[in-house]
């Protein structure tokens, strides 16, 4: 990626080991160039990111709750102290109950469903409301991470996919809002990957197995792929892209039917 993103800083939410899709973000974007700070919740996720952190020369990292007003307020005062502005934000935060994401979308309790969608999709919301006063000036990117399973009914993913259709609409929206700004909103949506996140979908082994065999190119994202496709959208390259739901998933979401050799 060169120095695509050079002089560039940017938050990077999400990051929860160095398999994580948020990670290969990062990664990706300190080789294009840019200036990274990361946020993460509470005390064992900051001791996995720290090291990672370190490693490509960031020192600045913020415990935030996104179901916290009063802490997504701190972590932004500080951000703000640290950088005046910022040139971009990726958001790779999710959560659902785990004994919800396996057997049938029907049993999704009202709780869980209220805290799918809250940290899953509004936090976006939350997220962008406070980085836009660090972006008006200057303009910027925002993105976040969504999934197939938001428009296609995937086993095992129940609630998750109506929150990633929220996510999905929240992006368009935030897009129009922003865009006259020069703040550029996008979801990039990668197939299925070998991620803690993942792993907590029922039956998640064998959907990575079948979406590998059976899209055009045979082969699931990479974290390099994800990556290099955020550097774009955060670069000059990405300068009208805004309001999209990028697919980094080996095109399979083009079939309609399995590989003639998984028939």
């Amino acid at each position: 990626m060169g120095d695509a993103l050079k002089g560039k800083r940017g938050l990077i939410m999400g990051v929860a080991n160095d398999r994580s899709i948020a990670w290969g973000i990062a990664r990706a974007m300190h080789e294009a160039g840019a200036e990274l700070a990361f946020t993460y919740q509470g005390e064992a996720f900051g001791k996995r990111l720290e090291p990672l952190a370190q490693s490509i020369g960031s020192d600045f990292m913020v415990d935030v709750d996104v179901t916290d007003d009063a802490s997504l307020d701190t972590a932004f005062a500080q951000l703000a102290a640290r950088w005046p502005t910022i040139d971009f934000l990726v958001h790779a935060i999710a959560f659902s109950d785990k004994s919800e994401l396996t057997g049938r979308f029907l049993n999704t309790t009202r709780a869980n469903f209220k805290n799918s969608l809250d940290i899953s999709a509004y936090s976006f919301i939350e997220v962008a409301r406070r980085a836009h006063p660090l972006m008006r000036d200057n303009g910027g990117t925002l993105m976040t991470l969504t999934y197939q399973g938001s428009n296609r009914v995937v086993p095992n993913y129940n609630v998750m996919g109506v929150a990633k259709a929220a996510l999905e609409s929240i992006t368009r929206y935030l897009a129009n809002d922003l865009g006259p700004d020069g703040i550029r909103v996008n979801a990039i949506s990668p197939g299925p990957m070998k991620t803690l996140a993942g792993a907590a979908i029922g039956g998640a082994r064998k959907t990575f197995k079948y979406s590998e065999a059976n899209t055009p190119l045979r082969a699931n994202a990479t974290l390099e792929a994800v990556g290099g496709t955020a550097v774009y959208l955060a670069s000059e390259a990405g300068a009208c892209t805004s309001g999209e739901i990028i697919r980094v998933d080996g095109g399979y979401h083009v079939l309609g039917m399995p590989q003639p050799e998984s028939m």
